[in-house]
């Protein structure tokens, strides 16, 4: 859940890889040896079509998954944990893997644990979150403090570009960044969507990188990341600063 500004940070868990814990219904009994081959299949790059009740196109679409954990085995349930790349089903993953070994399957349960840089770990229930308002409301910020996290907390999973001081007020005007602004900077790829922060971890805004980084850290000048969100107010830092 996003509140205010960070609302426009959303987009940026969508496309995160995320983790889930299932269980899956075997429509037969199988041998446990059956479960485990067809698991090392289903690791890395599938084909997927999407099932007949999704929001997107139903065309065959390859999909990642990075990790597939069989949890538990109990007769016809199989309890696993599976990470894989946005926009992966995985109760059409489920009805996959039936089909597979021959028997038919369906998703039971379905937990999701991982968004991006957030997992389960980080839940709060809504007690939680009333309980420490009421702490708030008589001056103890503290509880509130660790449900309410910073908006950086939210682009932790994303490749990040540190920028001069004097290069933050025009990023905040909507202006691109241009290599002499840039102070440090992770390894990054073209055409992919970078954090542009301050030399404080602040966050200043998103964008999409023209260059990769051993082609920045070669040039001198020229045009690094187009400018795509803003999050920082304008004006907090000086446009030039003063020389002493």
């Amino acid at each position: 859940m996003a509140l205010g500004k960070a609302t426009r940070i959303v987009q940026t868990l969508l496309n995160a890889g995320k983790e889930y814990v299932c269980l899956m219904y075997l429509h037969k009994p199988v041998d446990e040896k059956d479960i485990y081959k067809v698991a090392e299949k289903f690791t890395g790059k599938i084909k997927q079509l999407p099932p007949i009740k999704s929001a997107i196109k139903r065309v065959l679409r390859t999909r990642e998954i990075y990790y597939l954990n069989i949890l538990e085995i109990n007769k016809q349930e199989v309890l696993f944990q599976i990470g894989c790349e946005a926009g992966f089903y995985v109760r059409k993953f489920c009805h996959d893997f039936g089909k597979e070994l021959g028997t038919g399957a369906h998703m039971s349960q379905l937990i999701r644990t991982k968004a991006g840089p957030f997992t389960d770990k980080d839940w709060h229930s809504l007690h939680d979150l009333k309980d420490a308002y009421e702490f708030y409301k008589e001056g103890n910020e503290k509880e509130l403090r660790k449900i309410i996290l910073p908006i950086e907390e939210a682009v932790k999973h994303l490749p990040k570009i540190w920028i001069v001081d004097s290069a933050v007020d025009s990023i905040c005007h909507g202006a691109s960044l241009n290599i002499p602004g840039i102070s440090k900077l992770n390894n990054l790829n073209e055409n992919e969507t970078i954090a542009i922060m301050t030399l404080k971890d602040e966050l200043v805004a998103l964008g999409n990188s023209v260059l990769n980084s051993g082609e920045i850290m070669e040039k001198e000048k020229g045009l690094a990341v187009k400018t795509k969100k803003v999050f920082m107010d304008r004006n907090i830092y000086p446009k030039f600063l003063s020389k002493k």
